[in-house]
């Protein structure tokens, strides 16, 4: 957030994994203040300017940008659920974002996880939390799951190896979500 270097390979790929953990959050927005030292020209020459630095997607790198752009245009499909989410949670208190015992109160091993959540009511999300990261375990509970990326149905009630290149997100859908049609 503060004095990224933009250019950097470490905040190139921070960068679009935040953009994934956005994608299920209930705002995603960009902001932040990058490195004044960096190479990038200002738009606007003697108007400092509160970032300091580039924070545009298309500034975070060529492999970058069509994933950035891609996670946005995904969130705007996205809109409908998340509208219907917030729309939820103002009427019942139930977050958005939520542990995964919130929705699994009877299995124990939801209680042990911190690592991933759901999204609304049929949403999962595992994030990639460390740099270098490609393959995390995840757990999917009593049901069927879609993976999001491939669409391959996955029995719950236990952990799976999940991959997940720079370009790619590790989410599941229930089985049965009309959600899943926009991914």
């Amino acid at each position: 957030f503060w004095d990224a270097d933009i250019e950097s390979d470490y905040f190139k790929e921070l960068i679009v994994r935040w953009f994934q953990f956005g994608l299920f959050s209930p705002v995603m927005r960009l902001h932040g203040s990058r490195r004044p030292e960096s190479t990038y020209v200002y738009r606007h020459p003697g108007i400092i300017e509160p970032s300091r630095g580039a924070n545009e997607i298309w500034s975070f790198g060529e492999r970058n940008y069509p994933i950035l752009r891609d996670l946005i245009l995904l969130r705007y499909k996205m809109k409908p659920y998340v509208l219907e989410c917030a729309k939820n949670s103002a009427e019942t208190g139930e977050p958005i974002m939520r542990p995964m015992f919130f929705d699994f109160p009877k299995d124990e091993v939801c209680y042990t996880i911190s690592d991933q959540y759901m999204f609304g009511r049929d949403i999962l999300f595992a994030p990639i939390i460390s740099q270098g990261e490609t393959d995390r375990k995840v757990y999917l509970p009593e049901g069927k799951w879609i993976r999001t990326s491939d669409k391959k149905v996955y029995e719950g009630g236990r952990w799976i190896d999940a991959h997940a290149e720079i370009d790619e997100f590790i989410a599941f859908v229930r089985e049965g979500a009309k959600i899943i049609e926009i991914f």
